[in-house]
């Protein structure tokens, strides 16, 4: 029987423990394939009425984002995984599922919760839209 290879890992973060616990098996799995990891971190929208007064709250974000995937880089690097980052604004769910399919990723590996304030009984609302809707490979780590 012929396996599919993995070659390109996408993990979605968006800051919280669990989506580092996902990284963190990304990065073990693209040590025993040789693959690449492509880091991506959705900042939720708002409503474009809202915007001025949310705009200075978008660039904290935004920056926050940006040092957060900086430390995903050096993680990566430290066990010698080449890490692309992608910061964009949209919906996660929707953002996870158009690069997923886009980049023509072999597998998605997810954190089971993320930072939202909503419990779910067993997945993240994200992480069960992904798991539920992908296309690709989805593994949801806990």
């Amino acid at each position: 029987m012929i396996r599919k290879k993995i070659k390109k890992i996408l993990v979605p973060l968006d800051g919280s423990k669990n989506s580092l616990r996902g990284l963190d098996e990304g990065i073990y799995l693209a040590r025993q394939c040789q693959a690449t990891i492509t880091g991506l971190y959705v900042i939720p929208i708002y409503p474009r009425n809202l915007a001025d007064a949310i705009m200075p709250f978008q660039i904290h974000l935004t920056k926050e984002a940006k040092k957060f995937m900086s430390d995903a880089k050096t993680r990566c690097a430290k066990k010698g995984i080449v890490f692309k980052s992608k910061v964009v604004f949209g919906s996660p769910t929707v953002e996870i599922q158009d690069l997923s399919m886009a980049g023509k990723f072999d597998i998605i590996v997810i954190g089971s919760r993320g930072q939202s304030g909503i419990k779910e009984a067993f997945l993240g609302s994200v992480a069960n839209a992904i798991v539920h809707k992908s296309k690709v490979p989805v593994l949801v780590v806990k």
